[in-house]
């Protein structure tokens, strides 16, 4: 249940975040998600924290404030920055959540359930807000990103905590931005802004490097 409400929230969160900024601002901003995992894990594994660690924070938070053209929170991009470290921070502790029961669970076991517990805290708030709901041309897209961008992506990412520290896969997972805003441009035309591209560059610089260096240790 807590890794379906975790899930439930990351989507929530992401999607909102594309929805009112880009989606180069929301993947950005979400691949700061290996980060919040580098602090979180030695707390709930017993590993030490290192400076380098503590570095490669500040070079990300510098490369979020790079993104964010206007402190004002009425502003679309600002709040979509926000919500993508949000998406980014609940996306990092179901990662440290699943570590912990890959060892313990069949990965596909812990995919279904943590997806149907997620299903199931988001159809609560459609149901009670009686928001607008797909039409049926939207079928298609919608199996396409729930059954291979959702599913068969979630179940390879928990196996591979069997093998592999969680720290690992977030690194791996944080190029995701890369191809995602090259997907971006050539199926929306979405051009990023300078802004955007140069503070993608030290999150997403920061993030592997540091994976990299841990791993190293």
């Amino acid at each position: 249940m807590l890794q379906g409400i975790l899930l439930a929230a990351h989507w929530t969160c992401f999607f909102y975040s594309i929805q009112i900024s880009s989606v180069a601002v929301g993947l950005v901003t979400f691949s700061s998600f290996p980060l919040f995992v580098t602090f979180l894990e030695p707390f709930f594994f017993n590993e030490h924290l290192k400076t380098e660690d503590i570095i490669a924070a500040c070079a990300v938070f510098a490369g979020i404030v790079l993104i964010i053209p206007d402190f004002n929170f009425s502003h679309n991009m600002t709040k979509g920055v926000f919500y993508g470290i949000a998406s980014g921070l609940t996306f990092a502790l179901l990662a440290l959540v699943n570590r912990r029961n890959a060892r313990e669970s069949d990965s596909i076991a812990i995919a279904f359930y943590q997806n149907l517990f997620a299903c199931f805290f988001l159809i609560i708030p459609c149901i009670l807000t009686k928001g607008p709901v797909p039409v049926f041309s939207d079928l298609p897209y919608l199996m396409i990103l729930g059954l291979a961008c959702t599913a068969l992506a979630h179940t390879l990412f928990i196996k591979s905590l069997a093998f592999i520290k969680a720290q690992t896969a977030a690194v791996i997972s944080g190029l995701e931005p890369v191809y995602g805003i090259v997907f971006a441009f050539l199926l929306l035309n979405e051009i990023p802004a300078t802004r955007t591209l140069a503070g993608g560059a030290v999150i997403i610089g920061t993030t592997v490097l540091s994976g990299i260096l841990s791993e190293g240790h």
